[in-house]
């Protein structure tokens, strides 16, 4: 049970896996391309982006490479070291800087797809409780969104895995924030 290793290598990679659900039609959060090695116009992005952004490590997990930036003063510091954890973590020190979105909430919605096309969602839970941007309770059904609001959720992900034709389970992740959802990654997997 899960897709073919071409889409789990796609949708490993959360800087990939953005352009592809841009592409499939679903809100993502404002991001940069990944960066590049040197550190000089870091500053220029995280200003284009506004302040506060997240780095984030495009081969990462478990916040592993992930920094809060809130001023410029901390950015090369920053990425620099957050980078250094993804390398270690990973063997890859490829990050992105986020728009960073203060006091969203975190929703995953598991979907299901079978090889004939049909996509099924086994609906959502929130997962906003973290320590160090790991989750520490997750709680299904999340509560704090009403139905209309999950159900608009569960089409957008319906209508982007039957674009891609995603066979297998997986999981989505989005931050949702004032009626407003927003990916942020997808796991080719039930976590």
């Amino acid at each position: 049970i899960g897709p073919p290793p071409r889409t789990m290598r796609e949708l490993g990679n959360k800087a990939e896996a953005r352009k592809i659900a841009i592409k499939a039609g679903v809100p993502v959060i404002p991001a940069s391309e990944i960066l590049p090695e040197e550190t000089t116009g870091l500053i220029n992005i995280a200003k284009d982006l506004g302040l506060p952004v997240m780095l984030k490590a495009s081969w990462g997990g478990g916040g592993r490479g992930m920094r809060l930036i809130r001023d410029t003063n901390e950015l090369e510091k920053n990425v620099l070291e957050g980078k250094r954890e993804a390398e270690n973590a990973f063997g890859n020190s490829e990050a992105f800087l986020e728009k960073y979105i203060e006091n969203a909430r975190h929703v995953e919605v598991q979907i299901l797809g079978d090889e004939k096309g049909n996509i099924y969602h086994l609906w959502e839970r929130d997962c906003s409780i973290q320590r160090r941007n790991q989750k520490v309770i997750e709680e299904a059904l999340a509560h704090e969104i009403d139905e209309k609001e999950k159900n608009k959720l569960f089409d957008i992900c319906v209508k982007a895995m039957q674009r891609m034709n995603y066979v297998g389970l997986g999981t989505l992740e989005f931050l949702y924030e004032k009626g407003s959802f927003y990916f942020m990654e997808m796991n080719t997997r039930l976590q």
